[in-house]
């Protein structure tokens, strides 16, 4: 069973893996917030300076920069895609599409922290207006296409998976912090 964090739009302090025999619904789910605290976790007890740090040139990667960045998927994907809105981007433009890791001195964990926990209200609002066959009211830009609730959680899974082993070797180069 997946731990319930108390505010319900927080990703989990503590990880838990979904039930071996959860439904499939609450398994894609529970797989989405096990990364999402994963995530939160790589972040945890860090300084701004830090979180806007990019160790390992010429790579812009960095944890604020990966946090901002997945807040605009999951608005992209679920708010977009999924609920067919207009939702512009948060932190890049067509003139900067690498701006959610463009950081400035300027750029804060709490600002970037608040829009991500946001955006994953946002999206597990929406995603509990659907079913997982339900076809997206929007389209994926890239194929015209409506992928099902289910499709974007398998995708997001993924996301945030391939991320949270870019935010392992980050937190590595940074304090030496390691573990899953």
């Amino acid at each position: 069973m997946t731990s319930t964090p108390a505010d319900p739009a927080r990703p989990a302090q503590h990880r838990s893996e979904p039930a071996f025999d959860a439904g499939e619904r609450a398994m894609l789910e529970g797989w989405l917030d096990y990364h999402r605290a994963t995530l939160a976790l790589k972040c945890a007890g860090l300084t701004d300076a830090q979180l806007r740090t990019a160790p390992l040139p010429p790579s812009e990667l960095s944890l604020m920069g990966l946090v901002r960045h997945l807040a605009d998927v999951e608005r992209h994907w679920f708010q977009r895609v999924a609920a067919g809105e207009q939702a512009p981007p948060l932190h890049y433009t067509e003139e900067d599409p690498d701006g959610e890791f463009h950081l400035t001195g300027a750029d804060t964990w709490a600002q970037a922290e608040a829009a991500w926990l946001t955006e994953i209200a946002a999206s597990r609002a929406t995603a509990s207006r659907l079913a997982l066959d339900d076809p997206a009211a929007g389209t994926d830009s890239s194929t015209g296409g409506h992928p099902s609730l289910r499709w974007i959680h398998t995708h997001l899974i993924e996301e945030y998976a391939r991320h949270n082993g870019h935010a392992d070797l980050i937190r590595e180069q940074l304090d030496g912090a390691t573990g899953e």
